[in-house]
């Protein structure tokens, strides 16, 4: 039975033709699909390995760039932990130093002109700014009650002359007549006593006359000593008091002489014995920049201010051109023999402390504070008597906060210091 039914499916008849039936492929099976194992694309293998290498190197990167930032930034904070100073060395002065005082000028001669009647003035021939020579006239006054007292004074004395001349001639009469016993002695030395008080009288007539007259030539004023009127307090027709008559007398014009200028300088009691007559001295002023003026030390009081401590020297200069000024503020430069030389700093070099003062110094790289001894004070510059050698480090403009042992870096000139 089988073997018939396979011969008989597969033997063909022949009146039939078989058609072919179109390839169905087979429904995969589940269960054999799970059992097989996937297969990953080589390109997929392949990005993720570059993958990890990039991130790798990103990591590596990343830690190298922040342990070199650390690094930066802990060499900043060293820096900027460390003070930054400018340093100097001290100078060694010269065998000769100088020092400058403030001194004022004032005219070798400077007097107010007063006058010596009253009256009203009639003219005046100068004014402010004008040079004046010795005896030029430089106001006329009138002054008419001197005028008429002074013809008075003058009448009085024609009287006085008159009354002497009748006294001394009966005076000899009666001396010619007590010869021959014509008088007696009496009447004679009563005429001759006469004449002697009448000559008396004329002597006090004489001498009001030469007052009234000196009076009346005090009418024109004139110099008394060649100048430049620095000041005219007068007018025109103002009422003139004398001088010696009013408690306040108001003058009339001032004249200085110029041509030559006193300088008084107050110099320290330390620089005094330096200070000796005859020495030279120079004079600086801001409004001649550039410009020196050679003076002579002409006088000093020789004695110590109790007040200031200061010695008052004088020094004179000469003015031929007129360039200094009374009144002017000057500076006198002294020169200053030295027996040795000596260190000089910087004023702004100094730390005052309460143990005395002090210079900070740089010495491998931390600051010291040395004590200093001052031989000179020069105002911008200290000579500096004992505590300094040439070599050393001196710090400027030290904080006053600097300390002991404080590490420093040293800048140079033309950089910033903090």
């Amino acid at each position: 039975m089988p073997t018939d039914i396979n011969t008989e499916m597969t033997t063909p008849s022949a009146s039939y033709t078989q058609t072919p039936r179109p390839h169905v492929a087979p429904h995969p099976d589940p269960t054999h699909a799970l059992d097989a194992p996937r297969r990953v694309p080589r390109g997929v293998w392949m990005a993720l390995v570059v993958g990890a290498v990039l991130l790798a190197i990103g990591i590596v990167w990343g830690v190298m760039i922040r342990a070199t930032d650390e690094h930066k930034l802990a060499q900043s904070t060293h820096v900027s932990s460390e003070l930054t100073v400018a340093v100097t060395h001290p100078s060694v002065t010269g065998e000769a130093s100088e020092f400058a005082l403030p001194g004022n000028t004032q005219a070798f001669n400077d007097t107010p002109i007063y006058a010596r009647t009253n009256g009203y003035l009639k003219q005046f021939f100068v004014d402010i700014g004008q040079h004046v020579a010795q005896g030029q006239l430089m106001a006329i006054i009138e002054t008419p009650e001197v005028d008429q007292q002074l013809q008075v004074a003058q009448a009085d004395l024609k009287s006085a002359q008159a009354n002497l001349s009748l006294a001394d001639t009966t005076a000899d009469r009666y001396q010619n007549l007590l010869k021959s016993d014509s008088v007696s002695k009496q009447e004679t030395d009563v005429a001759v006593s006469g004449a002697a008080a009448r000559r008396a009288a004329v002597e006090a007539a004489e001498a009001n006359v030469r007052r009234l007259q000196q009076m009346q030539s005090f009418e024109r004023i004139y110099a008394p000593f060649s100048g430049v009127v620095t000041t005219r307090n007068t007018d025109i027709g103002d009422l003139i008091d004398a001088g010696s008559g009013s408690a306040q007398p108001k003058d009339l014009f001032r004249i200085a002489a110029i041509g030559k200028l006193r300088v008084f300088v107050a110099v320290p009691e330390i620089y005094a014995p330096d200070i000796h007559d005859g020495d030279t001295a120079t004079l600086t002023l801001d409004e001649y920049p550039g410009q020196q003026f050679t003076g002579l030390i002409a006088r000093n009081s020789n004695a110590i201010d109790m007040a200031s401590r200061t010695l008052n020297v004088e020094v004179d200069v000469d003015n031929p051109q007129n360039k200094l000024l009374p009144g002017a503020y000057v500076f006198v430069h002294f020169k200053l023999p030295q027996q040795q030389a000596k260190l000089s700093v910087p004023a702004n070099a100094l730390l005052f402390r309460s143990e005395g003062l002090r210079v900070a110094l740089v010495r491998d790289g931390h600051v010291h504070l040395e004590p200093i001894t001052i031989a000179k004070d020069n105002g911008a510059t200290l000579e500096i008597g004992s505590g300094l050698n040439p070599n050393d480090q001196i710090i400027l403009d030290p904080a006053d906060s600097i300390a002991e042992g404080q590490p420093v870096r040293v800048v140079t000139r033309g950089a910033s210091a903090r």
